[in-house]
């Protein structure tokens, strides 16, 4: 190659590597030419038939020989796709093939927490049959705080049916309870602190009540105020919920007027009761010998209200 060409080939060679990198799309379509790894996803025919719910081509492809754990260049296993499309046949059929229940992706994404992204409770509850592990020993992605901050309250209800630690704590989300409160998921916040959720632990110093009061959610400040949230706890930067909260909006003022009013001994005698007990073993109270209308009433059973 003469000198000329050489200097012609050498500018080509470095516009095209600009063009890669200006546009990322381009980058990706040109990765598998670069390394030699085929496609940038590398996706078999046994990942499109899982994520497509397709039970039947599946079926055809593993009695074909096709390897039910194969991954792409990310680690995506086709029982990922199955449960991210919600597609329980599919899954239940892999996993009986002998799909690695706990297989995770270059991010640490479990088939589980795609369970409970898409939430699906069925594929939640069919995973862990199979020996689905619902918290790993290193800080990945949790499927029960993926369940909690999207409010998939029935994925969560397996979940705790299963015995998980409801106050799992990730430094950079902080526990479930506390991602509940900042989406404003009532229903998973109501389930999480049934099941005996720590209502202080939150995220640092940031306690469930200051992200209720920060998020203007009255009806979530009223639930924790009820399971003993304390109002006067202070965050790293020594405020308040009060402090927190919107100036002059609702929750600002509920918080004002409860700092007001005394709790009731009724009240008092609840939480103190419930926090002698513990939180890991309020699910035996129905257990206790006492009266239906007192277990009712330690369980905050809506009947009881009125009490």
């Amino acid at each position: 190659m003469s000198l000329n060409a050489a200097v012609q080939h050498s500018r080509k060679m470095k516009r095209s590597l600009e063009s890669v990198e200006k546009y990322p799309a381009k980058r990706r379509s040109s990765w598998g030419v670069l390394t030699n790894q085929g496609s940038w996803a590398d996706r078999s025919p046994l990942h499109e038939a899982a994520s497509q719910g397709r039970l039947l081509g599946l079926k055809t492809l593993l009695s074909q020989g096709y390897n039910v754990n194969t991954v792409t260049i990310d680690h995506v296993t086709p029982l990922h796709e199955a449960c991210l499309g919600d597609h329980v046949a599919c899954a239940r059929t892999l996993l009986e093939a002998g799909a690695n229940v706990n297989a995770t992706t270059i991010d640490g994404v479990t088939p589980l927490f795609n369970a409970c992204s898409r939430g699906s409770a069925s594929c939640v509850e069919l995973l862990l049959e199979y020996g689905a592990k619902a918290q790993l020993e290193t800080c990945l992605p949790s499927p029960t705080h993926e369940a909690s901050s999207k409010g998939y309250s029935e994925c969560l209800d397996v979940l705790i049916s299963w015995g998980i630690d409801v106050d799992q704590d990730i430094p950079h989300l902080g526990t479930p309870l506390y991602l509940a409160c900042k989406a404003q998921q009532i229903s998973c916040v109501r389930k999480l602190l049934y099941a005996g959720a720590d209502v202080q632990q939150g995220r640092h110093l940031d306690s469930p009540l200051h992200a209720a009061a920060q998020q203007s959610s009255t009806d979530i400040v009223n639930l924790l105020l009820d399971f003993g949230a304390d109002i006067n706890a202070k965050n790293t930067d020594l405020k308040r919920p009060v402090d927190v909260a919107a100036a002059r909006s609702s929750v600002e003022k509920h918080l004002l007027l409860y700092e007001a009013t005394p709790c009731s001994l009724c009240q008092l005698c609840r939480l103190c009761i419930r926090n002698c007990i513990g939180g890991s073993r309020l699910h035996l109270v129905p257990q206790l010998q006492l009266p239906t209308i007192l277990k009712d009433f330690l369980q905050y059973r809506e009947s009881i209200r009125n009490f």
